[in-house]
């Protein structure tokens, strides 16, 4: 018997993404992740010739998000042009929380991905090509500092948990 019979994975196209108090869409999301490094240790009278593996420090990924360029739609700009007027630098209250959501067929959460103390590093216009069929692409990294991922929808955007 299967642990999940009649059961089908959840589709990756259906999401739904806050900046801050602004919800906004977008093409592409990706950067959901964290990762630890491995400490090797070994004392000096230890019997054993092995090391023994810690946990490290969690690090965790950059955060790009890509949407299509629409006329008078400067939004992305604008996040990350307050880095010019400093605004994400040391004060607690300046850094973003982005609520990141998959959603079912009905609109419902089904996870959740809340990046914490976020700040954009990185704004990208689009490539030009005059031989080109496509939509004009525009995209902006964040680093953050932690991210907290939920299944049953319980995390927000503006409060960080």
């Amino acid at each position: 018997m299967a642990d999940f019979e009649g059961q089908w994975p959840v589709p990756k196209f259906h999401f739904r993404v806050s900046l801050g108090d602004e919800q906004m869409s977008f093409q592409e999301v990706s950067g959901l992740e964290q990762s630890t490094d491995v400490i090797e240790y070994r004392h000096g009278d230890s019997e054993v010739f092995s090391t023994m593996k810690l946990a490290g420090i969690v690090k965790t990924g950059t955060l790009v998000l890509k949407k299509g360029v629409f006329t008078d739609d400067d939004r992305l700009l604008e996040f990350f042009n307050q880095i010019y007027e400093k605004d994400y630098y040391g004060q607690e209250d300046t850094r973003m929380y982005i609520l990141i959501e998959l959603l079912d067929e009905m609109g419902e959460t089904v996870m959740g991905w809340n990046i914490q103390r976020a700040f954009p590093i990185k704004f990208s216009g689009t490539d030009l090509k005059s031989t080109a069929n496509e939509v004009a692409i525009e995209s902006i990294e964040f680093a953050y500092e932690s991210i907290r991922t939920s299944l049953d929808g319980s995390l927000s955007a503006d409060t960080g948990g």
